[in-house]
């Protein structure tokens, strides 16, 4: 199971990359647990510049876009 991140304050644009992400990781069939990193200091943790961003099983892996479902199934595969 992998644990998926999303890092961001909760802006529009976090939002949108959540919910992209279940998309693409329901399309693959991925076994993962989501959690919503919104704590500025956790998010400083991850070495984020830009919002939002997306960490897999604690390594960031995108930050400041919000990729389309398919481009993001690429990363989680």
């Amino acid at each position: 199971m992998k644990k998926i991140q999303i890092l961001g304050t909760g802006c529009a644009k976090c939002r949108k990359l959540a919910e992209n992400t279940r998309q693409a990781a329901d399309r693959i069939g991925l076994e993962y647990e989501m959690e919503k990193v919104t704590d500025i200091n956790d998010i400083m943790k991850f070495g984020l510049m830009a919002t939002p961003g997306l960490a897999v099983n604690g390594t960031l892996v995108l930050s400041g876009k919000v990729p389309s479902p398919a481009e993001l199934e690429k990363l989680l595969g």
